[in-house]
């Protein structure tokens, strides 16, 4: 389909194809239903307990399942159809709020049937993130996958903010979590029928999809060696990984809110939103003027403010500072965020995508459901604040080793097919 050159929409020329904006769409929505519903499952399991490690094992119910399937989740997407396997991924979201609805209303305080939600949402999560990423250079020319991936970011942080936001107030409108898991059945319905609506431009790989490589170790591990052998991508990767492991304080806001920063739920949401607003506005503003130069020099610069950000933020006792400051580590996050999808994209030939976002499915998993995990852990050792100043201390020292020991990465200069691609 061609696009006519209009100066005017450069900035927004992905949306001039149909199947983007239903694949954006159905992931805006499915995002949106994802973080309402963290805000209330975060809220309710800590109403029940008390406990910051319990929100730790939030995190950690939902990390588990891709631990143990990503490789599987992987390699799925590489053989199977992407839009087939999506849709199945956005439906069982769908039931898993509706399983979450059941329990608060039948079984309120049962929080081990929270959990076992969590795990099964996980599985779900596990397949839908390398499925997603591996179908979006399906769904657009290679001429505007910059742009694409740019909008896609943005969309994803837009959710982030409107998420936790509409999470927040019908939680404290209805006095409980009902409401925000009926909506989010309900989004994530939309989602599944928005994702039927997408079909893979002619001629891509994915048409062929019944023709790849069949299930064996060699294939199954593919993945990894492929990471392993291209440092570029080992160092973005394994740099977010550390980065947001140590200096990711999202697990903890619960706590933030209640007893540091005196605010109930439509506080929470505020704060959960605030780094979206911050990356939101960041893709936007990348999508109009992409990074040109020097990009791993940029995505080093980028996650070490995020560090600096997070020492703020843990020492704040301010609810109006504390939220420009997540604000401010939503920005920085952003630039690490396009910089290194766009690395992962282009520099990975698509029969390997499906295998090699996997993996990275695994590392940002690592970073934040573990993180999650950590977060509340470090909180139960050392106290709420201690455990975030300290982890954006090690947020520093990590980006001063990763720069050391990944050159490559530091001498990352133009995000093109061309310079990054296999040859």
């Amino acid at each position: 389909m061609p696009v006519a050159r209009d100066p005017r929409l450069e900035g927004r020329v992905a949306f001039q194809y149909p199947n983007f904006v239903s694949y954006t769409l159905a992931r805006f929505f499915v995002n949106v239903s994802l973080e309402m519903q963290s805000v209330a499952v975060g809220w309710q399991v800590y109403e029940i307990t008390k406990r910051p490690i319990d929100l730790g094992y939030v995190g950690l119910a939902q990390f588990a399942p891709g631990f143990a399937l990503f490789l599987l989740a992987g390699h799925a997407a590489d053989i199977f159809d992407r839009r087939k396997l999506l849709i199945a991924c956005y439906a069982g979201f769908a039931l898993c709020s509706a399983l979450l609805l059941g329990i608060s209303l039948f079984s309120p305080h049962s929080i081990h049937a929270i959990y076992i939600v969590l795990v099964l949402l996980g599985v779900f999560r596990s397949f839908s993130f390398p499925v997603s990423r591996a179908i979006l250079p399906h769904l657009i020319p290679e001429e505007h996958f910059s742009n694409a991936v740019a909008w896609n970011a943005s969309t994803f942080q837009v959710a982030t903010i409107a998420g936790p936001a509409i999470g927040g107030v019908a939680y404290a409108l209805f006095r409980g979590p009902e409401a925000v898991y009926a909506l989010a059945v309900i989004v994530s319905i939309l989602s599944t029928l928005l994702t039927l609506r997408i079909h893979p431009l002619e001629g891509t790989p994915q048409k062929q999809f019944a023709e790849r490589e069949p299930i064996s170790p060699r294939t199954v591990l593919a993945g990894f060696s492929f990471i392993w052998s291209n440092k570029l991508i080992l160092g973005s990767i394994s740099l977010d990984m550390f980065a947001v492991l140590l200096g990711g304080a999202v697990a903890l806001l619960p706590v933030y809110a209640r007893t540091i920063l005196h605010t109930g739920p439509w506080g929470l949401g505020l704060l959960r939103s605030a780094p979206g607003v911050g990356a939101a506005i960041t893709a936007i503003v990348v999508a109009h003027r992409p990074i040109q130069r020097r990009a791993g020099l940029v995505m080093l610069l980028a996650v070490g403010a995020f560090g600096v950000l997070t020492i703020l933020f843990g020492i704040s006792h301010s609810l109006t500072l504390s939220l420009i400051v997540l604000f401010l580590t939503g920005t920085a996050d952003m630039v690490s965020v396009i910089i290194r999808a766009m690395l992962i994209q282009i520099a990975t030939p698509d029969e390997m995508r499906g295998r090699v976002n996997a993996v990275d499915f695994l590392f940002i998993g690592v970073s934040n459901e573990l993180g999650e995990f950590e977060s509340g852990l470090t909180a139960q050792w050392f106290g709420t604040v201690p455990a975030v100043v300290m982890g954006g201390v090690g947020t520093l020292l990590v980006i001063a080793t990763w720069a050391w020991i990944f050159p490559e990465l530091r001498k990352a200069d133009r995000l093109t097919f061309d310079e990054l691609l296999p040859k």
